[in-house]
């Protein structure tokens, strides 16, 4: 939503005068999307309600809080706009966005060539598997797998929770422990793989890190708080998503409902580029 809103310099107004210019282009870059190759299956998940379950965990954790009021009201345009093209669109109120994109990638991993999960977020490179489940930044046009994550982290999928327990993840509001950042976290890690497995004196860690004392202190005092953080920032797969694999399979856009949308919202349908309409 950020992206397309503010990645585009003029306003697109709509039926009642607010600009939903990210409506239209998270509808135009899906579409682009639906052409690459390779492209069979899709669906698109939203955080509907942007507070979820983890916000009664934690305080700090992300909220609607300071969002741009001309994202937030876009937020139904822009699901709308997907179902008008023929996509899948999960609404997540209790949940997360990125916890129904977990859900549905390891669901039906065994079931297709490739899960594609078309975002850089840090937090979904915690289910890569292998090259069957992979990351993709659509803006970079690359593909991260399981050596990926290992290249870019220092450390493999499942540890990448821990990492952001103790580095944090300011995105989501998630603050990590003082003193710990990406080279001593992903340096430990890559040794013991998750928090209760690293030693309680630092003189026991066979890798170097600088200020392994000072920084095993503030891990050991602050237990309660690593081990909330990593709850805080691993992802839920038991999202109950209805549909079948056969339900995300992409058909074309369905002709009257695009055109309907369209004229609701004021788009000029013959100004948008659909490669495929629906029989």
């Amino acid at each position: 939503m950020f992206r397309s809103h503010f990645g585009r310099k003029d306003s697109v107004p709509g039926p009642d005068g607010s600009d939903i210019r990210a409506t239209l282009g998270i509808l135009e870059s899906t579409l682009a999307l639906l052409r690459e190759p390779g492209v069979t299956h899709l669906a698109a998940s939203f955080d509907t309600v942007i507070e979820s379950f983890r916000n009664d965990m934690f305080d700090g954790y992300k909220s609607s809080a300071g969002m741009e009021e001309e994202l937030l009201h876009q937020f139904p345009h822009a699901e709308l706009a997907l179902e008008a093209i023929g996509v899948v669109v999960w609404r997540n109120e209790e949940f997360e966005a990125d916890d129904a994109l977990a859900t549905a990638a390891v669901k039906w991993v065994e079931d297709v060539e490739q899960v594609v999960i078309a975002s850089p977020d840090k937090d979904l490179a915690q289910v890569v598997v292998g090259d069957r489940i992979v990351t993709y930044n659509r803006r970079e046009q690359k593909l991260v797998d399981e050596n990926g994550v290992v290249e870019k982290f220092g450390i493999h999928p499942e540890s990448i929770p821990d990492y952001l327990a103790l580095v944090g993840d300011t995105a989501d509001g998630v603050p990590g422990l003082p003193g710990w950042g990406a080279k001593s976290a992903s340096t430990v890690l890559a040794r013991y793989q998750r928090l209760e497995m690293i030693p309680a004196d630092a003189a026991a860690w066979d890798v170097t890190v600088r200020s392994a004392a000072r920084l095993s202190e503030t891990f050991n005092h602050m237990q309660d708080e690593v081990y909330l953080y990593r709850d805080l920032t691993t992802l839920r797969l038991d999202v109950p998503l209805g549909e079948s694999l056969d339900d995300l399979e992409w058909r074309g856009v369905p002709r009257d409902r695009f055109l309907e949308f369209c004229a609701d919202r004021r788009f000029d349908p013959e100004g948008i580029n659909v490669h495929r309409w629906q029989e």
